[in-house]
């Protein structure tokens, strides 16, 4: 589910698992903790739109596969419903962030009163700078 509403089907997701390396003894060697979960885009335009699915593209290209899916992956956890989670959160957390739209920024000019407050900060500046300078004072 999206933060706007929108719930993408299961049938948009793929799910698989692995056996997580790291520590852990016996039992890292003997289950598949690890959740590979993927999201195809060409199946979430349905629901998405295509300028959002454009949007993810742009802004999590460095996550697609050669095949178009959007890939996460978890294995911090020895529990699978536990990374299978942890994926769920940061996928979510991902689409929404590509989501965002950026506010468009309105060019504006200075005022005269900064304009003026600016040069006059310049000018004191500069009179200081003056005032150093001199004699060595014998």
């Amino acid at each position: 589910m999206l933060r706007d509403g929108r719930v993408l089907p299961k049938d948009c997701f793929h799910l698989s698992f692995s056996r997580s390396g790291g520590a852990g003894g016996q039992h890292v060697n003997k289950t598949e903790t690890k959740v590979d979960l993927r999201l195809d885009l060409a199946a979430a335009e349905a629901v998405l739109g295509p300028a959002d699915v454009h949007r993810i593209r742009v802004a999590l290209q460095n996550r697609l596969d050669a095949d178009g899916l959007l890939c996460v992956t978890a294995s911090e956890h020895r529990s699978q419903f536990q990374n299978y989670e942890a994926a769920l959160a940061r996928m979510g957390t991902m689409l929404a962030a590509a989501l965002v739209r950026q506010k468009r920024r309105i060019a504006t000019k200075p005022s005269r009163g900064s304009k003026r407050k600016r040069v006059d900060e310049k000018r004191h500046r500069g009179d200081i700078k003056r005032g150093r300078q001199g004699g060595g004072g014998d």
